[in-house]
């Protein structure tokens, strides 16, 4: 289906690519990326550093043009109507322009300068914000003061404030505490509910799964764009989680098991794929007791994206 131009037919995606691809030299960092993002949808595009996923979030915002293919994003051409579409969209790269010895709201009033946003719409923008990001205590607090998670609320609020439709976000919460995370995205849900369409990137898997689909991205090619549901019903094996006083040892004993199919250390535990648990459950045990393992705790568990994702990464691979 060829792409559209159209900026008001509410079938059309609010983000679609086809064939996008990105070259530095001989690294491709987008290859052929074919993609559909539906208005008022959060997609999370997800993989590890090097991954492809900033390249991909400028391309889409029409920051640098790409090698090959074509991204309409709002109905925008991204590269022939890059200027009207910065217009519409609130971009937040990794590392958002706040000015250190300006306040809160003297960085809000700044943004909203360059957006060019009207004296009277700011009037009830600004403290609407300001409230929803929960700011107002410290709109007169310099931004270099702010902890990293208001730092990050400040830069959302800045993203915002010319009331744009498609949020687009480059590893929002990258170095903040598991309390701002949650935090932030309470925020990013309240904005789903206005109808807005978020596009995010991370590498936070469990992060991830907040989002209505994720897309898995290794070496710039995306290996599957669905619902965390549906791509964890892909998995393939059943799943252990193993716990035990060295944890180094155990995982080294484990990867040598005919049994075992991917060994994956997660925090202060190790998840074990395997064809089948009942079957491997007593050659695990034995193995483990054998080579001197202590406080051994196994038990069964559920794939989350991380265990996919390195199922389909070395799937891909062969």
């Amino acid at each position: 289906m060829p792409l559209s131009s159209s900026r008001t037919d509410p079938a059309e995606p609010a983000i679609r690519t086809e064939g996008l691809t990105k070259r530095f030299g001989t690294l491709v960092a987008v290859d052929n990326l074919h993609l559909e993002v539906a208005p008022g949808e959060a997609f999370a595009l997800v993989g590890p550093d090097g991954a492809g996923k900033t390249t991909t979030i400028r391309l889409l915002c029409g920051i640098m043009d790409p090698n090959e293919g074509r991204a309409m994003v709002l109905g925008f051409d991204t590269v022939r109507e890059s200027e009207p579409l910065k217009e519409q969209i609130g971009y937040m790269p990794q590392r958002f322009g706040l000015y250190d010895d300006l306040t809160v709201a003297e960085n809000i009033s700044f943004y909203a300068d360059i957006y060019r946003v009207p004296k009277a719409e700011r009037r009830t923008r600004v403290p609407e914000l300001l409230a929803f990001s929960n700011l107002a205590p410290f709109q007169d607090r310099l931004a270099g003061n702010l902890s990293g998670g208001m730092r990050q609320k400040l830069g959302l609020v800045c993203a915002l404030i010319h009331t744009p439709r498609l949020l687009i976000l480059d590893e929002p919460t990258f170095g903040v505490d598991p309390v701002s995370r949650r935090e932030f995205w309470q925020i990013l849900y309240e904005l789903l509910r206005t109808g807005m369409t978020i596009f995010l990137s991370t590498a936070y898997m469990d992060e991830a799964e907040r989002a209505h689909r994720v897309g898995l991205i290794h070496r710039g090619r995306l290996l599957v764009a669905d619902t965390p549901g549906a791509i964890k019903a892909t998995f393939e094996g059943e799943l252990l989680e193993v716990r035990a006083d060295e944890l180094r040892a155990a995982r080294k004993i484990l990867t040598a098991l005919p049994e075992v199919r991917q060994v994956l250390a997660v925090g202060d535990r190790l998840m074990v794929t395997v064809p089948r648990r009942a079957e491997a459950l007593p050659p695990l045990t034995a193995a483990l007791e054998a080579g001197g393992v202590s406080g051994i705790r196994i038990s069964p568990a559920e794939p989350a994206l991380e265990e996919l994702f390195v199922q389909i990464v070395r799937r891909e691979e062969g």
